[in-house]
């Protein structure tokens, strides 16, 4: 419309029109100075402008939030990955894998989505509810006081839903973890699965868990669902109750409020509803989110029990590795009952046993997997828990029973044990297990790619690259894990080659089961119950006629 005359401005009240009459009033003029078409050509321009700044702003900030939200997810999954390392074996033992990979993928997600995504809501309605208020002060702080005693109502009614979604958020995520530790513990034992014709079985309890998670998550989307439309409804209350009390105020005598300014008062109060329903969202979202988040912490602030000391002693081995007295039981079980051994620099101990007896405990608690509460184990006559976890580590040699290799070639998987280690000091390694020539064989040599835990290789060739990359390590201390007690006749004699070499002119722990791969060890310990039952040289002991005797007819027969 044409206006001739500049507007008044008049109070908050009237602000929309007395911008609305100076922008006419401006255009009008311009109109009738230089005709209608520089003044269409103001408006097409202003507004490209107007909406160019406003897209640019909008995509300045969505380009801030995607870096913020990214940095923060990868903070979050750096830290969980490195507390999952540092944390004690016992740790990772007591928990279902498959729940730890749910805080690390859908927790995180979930951090993502309904947390890291309410920054731009939280950044930006809180500004327009705050500047609408103040407006709403000014025109009638009586009315505005009116609107606020229905704050502490809406407010908690919203907060019970979110209680409750917070809730089942939780019991969720914890469900997602127990399906997904099932399907890892299927993939893992298919063989055996299949083997039983267990699929049947594994299938029902697989579909009993998703079951669950959909009941719950059906619980949890409702609640969030009913997030906007009760924030609504309450908005739509307070209206009702505004119009009611405020047009009192206009019609009745007690207080002046002219039809005008209650026009804006509504106006203005209409505007802060949107704004209001947003951050319910977001309310309901962040508790949502809220529940993935004290599971993805829950890792974080554990407690490292197994601790570096204060004050670490350097690590020197020269003499011999003591047992003094040593205690060690898994929750209320004992395992071990005042050991005491010594072993001496360079020699090998080995050590047998029925299952359960606590030889493999012993060399779990040398490599500080667990510390024992009662007794000390000492290097050179220094308790182990005064070496940095690292340090002592990086002096022990580990090959266990089941090498676990990487889905990583063949050369990365030898320089685990010593990254900076060049490729002739890995194929030196390699030929000291007698791993080189079949290494070669492979369709790209030390390149070659194993798979997923080294499932393209047969059990001997795993364990001579486990063997190699002990070799790698070059460490004073071995530990021999039962390596062989898993391979065939001609794997074991190869292997077996492999061990005695690496075993020179080191201190060598080995843990056997089959004895005639310990018949050369300097010291034999057959362990019982956790105490040693008895203790020698192979000759001394058959001539004992004891336990060992024993155990080596038992296999002379089978």
């Amino acid at each position: 419309p044409e206006v001739t005359e500049a507007p008044v401005y008049e109070g908050i009240s009237s602000l929309k029109g007395y911008v609305e009459g100076s922008l006419n009033y401006q255009l009008t003029k311009e109109s009738n100075a230089n005709g209608p078409i520089r003044a269409l050509l103001i408006i097409v321009v202003l507004s490209a402008i107007i909406f160019f700044l406003k897209n640019l702003f909008r995509y300045l900030a969505l380009y801030s939030l995607a870096s913020l939200r990214t940095g923060m997810v990868k903070d979050l999954q750096n830290d969980l990955y490195d507390k999952l390392i540092d944390l004690p074996i016992a740790y990772s033992s007591e928990k279902r894998k498959g729940d730890l990979l749910s805080r690390m993928t859908s927790d995180i997600k979930e951090i993502e989505s309904a947390i890291i995504n309410s920054l731009e809501t939280l950044a930006r309605e809180p500004l327009t509810i705050l500047f609408v208020v103040f407006s709403m002060l000014a025109i009638s702080w009586q009315l505005t006081l009116f609107v606020f005693i229905f704050f502490p109502i809406t407010g908690f009614i919203i907060a019970r839903v979110g209680k409750t979604l917070k809730a089942k958020s939780l019991e969720a995520q914890k469900e997602s973890g127990l399906f997904l530790s099932f399907l890892e513990e299927s993939l893992g034992g298919l063989k055996i699965i299949k083997a039983f014709t267990a699929e049947s079985t594994v299938k029902v309890k697989f579909k009993t868990s998703t079951q669950r998670y959909r009941s719950t998550m059906n619980a949890v989307l409702r609640r969030n669902g009913m997030a906007s439309p009760l924030s609504e409804f309450l908005g739509v209350c307070v209206v009702l109750s505004v119009l009611w009390y405020g047009g009192r105020l206009v019609l009745g005598t007690s207080y002046s409020l002219n039809p005008q300014q209650f026009l804006g008062y509504i106006g203005l109060f209409y505007t802060i509803i949107n704004p209001v329903k947003s951050i319910t969202t977001v309310n309901y979202n962040i508790k949502k989110g809220k529940a993935s988040a004290e599971r993805v912490l829950e890792v974080i602030q554990t407690d490292q029990t197994i601790k570096d000391p204060t004050n670490p002693q350097p690590f020197h081995f020269e003499e011999s590795i003591t047992f003094d007295d040593l205690n060690f039981a898994y929750e209320e079980q004992n395992v071990l009952n005042h050991l005491n051994l010594a072993i001496t620099k360079g020699q090998m101990l080995a050590l047998v046993g029925s299952s359960g007896s606590g030889k493999s405990t012993i060399a779990q608690l040398l490599l500080r997997f667990y510390d024992s509460p009662y007794g000390q184990l000492k290097i050179d006559g220094v308790a182990i828990q005064d070496f940095t976890k690292n340090d002592l580590r990086n002096h022990i040699a580990l090959v266990s029973q089941d090498p676990l290799l990487f889905n990583d070639t063949v050369a990365n998987n030898i320089a685990l044990s010593n990254p900076e280690a060049t490729e002739d000091q890995i194929i030196w390694a390699a030929k000291q297990a007698y791993a080189h020539e079949f290494i070669e064989a492979m369709p790209e040599g030390y390149q070659t790619s194993i798979g997923d835990s080294g499932n393209k290789l047969s059990g001997g060739q795993k364990q001579r690259i486990a063997i190699a990359r002990a070799f790698l390590k070059n460490a004073p201390i071995l530990i021999l894990d039962e390596a062989t007690s898993a391979l065939d006749t001609e794997s074991e004699k190869q292997v077996q080659m492999a061990l005695e070499a690496i075993s020179k002119d080191r201190t060598t722990i080995a843990i056997a089961h089959r004895l005639s791969t310990i018949s050369s060890a300097d010291q034999i310990v057959v362990l019982e119950h956790g105490q040693i039952a008895e203790k020698g040289t192979h000759q001394d002991l058959l001539a004992k006629k004891g336990l060992y005797a024993k155990l080596v007819a038992l296999q002379s027969l089978s």
